[in-house]
């Protein structure tokens, strides 16, 4: 097998996130989240299934191949172990932590890699709430619903926030709502906003905020 390259790395964490949240995934969903043309995504996912790390089946979309897999979760766990210890240890902020993990991922070692779960107590979870998948590509993946399908009167524990829009963390890190965070559903409004108690005190979030904020 060619060097896997961090484009590389990339994409086949694209497909495993989509595959994971939608159950498929299709080259123009992949290159709408790599941010890239259809061409592009299509140049990238024929040389991916060259390297026989990705099958693209018609009207079924793409599915990793084992080897795949592997290296999308790997590449995941990288991830996620540096978001918890720029979080936890530099003070880089939750909104920021996903930007610059993404800078690192790709040059981080194994030996580095091994101390920094060690430094970090061999979590389970990034700042975001996210499973950080095993050093053998275990992962604990349980989906909880987010507040726009919680029914009124009931809540929990905030188990995980979307890392997808910064703008989205910052506003829900100015409210307190974080993993570990309980929460409760009051009512919900026009345009699928939710009327929350927080704490005490009634809220009312957007879609795009209620949407990315699970529910355990």
């Amino acid at each position: 097998m060619r060097a896997i390259t961090g484009v590389m790395e990339d994409y086949l964490k694209v497909i495993y996130k989509l595959q994971q949240a939608v159950g498929s995934a299709t080259t123009s969903a992949v290159a709408g989240r790599m941010g890239v043309s259809a061409a592009s995504a299509t140049s990238m996912i024929k040389r991916l299934a060259r390297q026989r790390l990705v099958v693209h089946t018609p009207y079924r979309g793409l599915v990793l191949t084992p080897q795949g897999r592997r290296i999308a979760l790997d590449t995941i766990r990288r991830h996620r172990l540096l978001e918890l210890y720029l979080c936890r240890h530099l003070g880089v902020s939750l909104d920021r932590v996903d930007r610059e993990a993404e800078r690192m991922e790709h040059a981080l070692s194994p030996e580095v890699e091994a101390r920094i779960a060690e430094r970090l107590g061999h979590p389970t979870r990034d700042p975001h709430g996210d499973p950080i998948p095993d050093e053998d590509g275990t992962v604990r993946d349980v989906r909880y619903p987010s507040l726009v399908e919680i029914p009124p009167g009931e809540g929990g524990v905030v188990d995980r926030v979307s890392d997808r829009r910064p703008e989205a963390l910052r506003r829900l890190a100015s409210l307190g709502m974080l993993p570990g965070t309980s929460v409760r559903v009051v009512a919900h409004l026009p345009g699928r906003r939710v009327r929350v108690d927080l704490d005490g005190q009634e809220r009312v979030l957007p879609r795009v905020l209620a949407q990315g904020v699970y529910v355990r």
